[in-house]
C-alpha cells in the first residue's frame, strides 16, 4: 500500500515541477520573431565580405592547406 502512495505523491511532485516551469516561461518577456529574424539577416549582410563561409578562404590564409605535395612513386 505504501508504494501506491509512493508513486502517486512522486507524480504530484512532478507535476508541480512541471506548472512551475510553465509558469515561470510563460512570464518570460518575448522578443517579435520578424524583429529577431531581421536584424539577423542584417548582421549577415553587414558581415558577409568577412565570412569565410561566404566568401571563401585564400590559398595563402589557409591554415589546412598541405604544405608538401604528396608524390606515389
Amino acid at each position: 500500500m505504501s508504494g501506491k502512495t509512493g508513486s502517486s505523491s512522486n507524480s504530484v511532485i512532478q507535476a508541480q515541477k512541471l506548472v512551475d516551469q510553465l509558469r515561470v516561461e510563460a512570464g518570460m518577456e518575448r522578443i517579435k520573431v520578424s524583429l529577431t529574424a531581421g536584424d539577423l539577416v542584417r548582421y549577415c549582410q553587414e558581415h558577409r565580405r568577412s565570412d569565410p563561409l561566404v566568401s571563401g578562404i585564400t590559398a595563402s590564409s589557409n591554415p589546412f592547406k598541405d604544405k608538401k605535395t604528396c608524390v606515389l612513386l
